[in-house]
């Protein structure tokens, strides 16, 4: 599913254009330890080079030979009382979790937000998270219920009220020459929305990853990147890090839902970003996260 909510609203050297999936060239095997990940991350972390990736001041410049991404998530309807503000870029990245339970109300009060950052960005890019439970039509809406029985029976598609924004949902679009895919699986967990088996299904998903993409968006972490809970260990989908480091290889990772490790890392290959806003206690006091890619010479008109 593909769906555009956006405003071309000052001249740009870009175009959007959705970019269909296409066959898989690497078969990925599922993990031995996929249901004990911690495990497996003591084995991997011999072998996966994992050093802290510099993340840029809030305050950088934003260049014009370069394209600025701005990477928030899990707001959880806090978006208007961040800690920090939200600096200007050209592209922005929200990873999920943007409401609390995928209310209709909750949406629109996101929606209405980002129009406020239209001055801010040409283009903002939404993907949902397990919080948005009425986004997800395979769940029975027992957690939406539990949320607010009242809203457990509303049949609207809360996609129709997401404005100012392009929303991915397994699917990717080009700008600037720079291609991105968003999802919003993760392992099961608790019951919540686009939770889905570790080893063979969450593959299977995963499987839909285009080899082509330069940004990978997903709620739930990789294993052994911004995944580590209270605690110590570690949650993150083993068969996500594996589709990431043996066949897509994208230039960045962005993802949320363990708001307790915010940060950036890299394995000298794809840089891991973590921009969760809310800390553990659901206070929105953790900054965004900053990047750039060198604006390719097809990006330009």
């Amino acid at each position: 599913m593909f769906k555009t909510f956006t405003n071309l609203f000052k001249p740009s050297k870009m175009s959007i254009i959705p970019i269909p999936c296409e066959e898989l060239s690497t078969e990925i095997k599922v993990n031995s330890n996929t249901n004990n990940p911690d495990a497996a991350w003591n084995v991997l972390k011999e072998i996966i080079p994992k050093n802290c990736y510099n993340q840029l001041p809030l305050d950088t410049p934003v260049y014009e030979n370069k394209v600025r991404f701005v990477c928030i998530s899990d707001t959880h309807s806090k978006i208007d009382r961040m800690h920090h503000e939200i600096p200007s870029g050209d592209i922005l990245i929200h990873a999920g979790d943007f409401t609390n339970s995928g209310s209709i109300d909750d949406v629109i009060k996101f929606s209405n937000f980002l129009k406020t950052l239209d001055h801010k960005f040409t283009h903002k890019i939404i993907i949902a998270g397990n919080h948005e439970l009425s986004f997800d039509k395979t769940k029975n809406n027992k957690m939406l219920g539990f949320f607010d029985k009242n809203k457990i029976n509303d049949q609207r598609d809360p996609r129709d009220f997401l404005e100012n924004c392009i929303y991915l949902e397994e699917s990717m679009v080009e700008i600037y020459g720079i291609k991105i895919y968003g999802a919003p699986w993760q392992p099961t967990f608790g019951g919540w929305a686009f939770n889905v088996d570790r080893g063979e299904p969450i593959l299977k998903k995963w499987n839909k990853i285009p080899d082509n993409c330069d940004v990978l968006i997903t709620h739930g972490p990789p294993l052994g990147f911004g995944d580590k809970v209270n605690g110590g260990y570690h949650v993150g989908c083993c068969e996500l890090l594996t589709t990431i480091r043996e066949r897509v290889r994208p230039k960045y990772h962005i993802f949320g839902h363990i708001h307790e490790d915010h940060g950036a890392w890299t394995d000298g290959q794809t840089t891991y970003l973590n921009p969760s806003i809310c800390n553990f206690r659901y206070v929105p006091s953790n900054p965004p996260i900053l990047f750039d890619i060198d604006l390719p010479e097809e990006g330009m008109k």
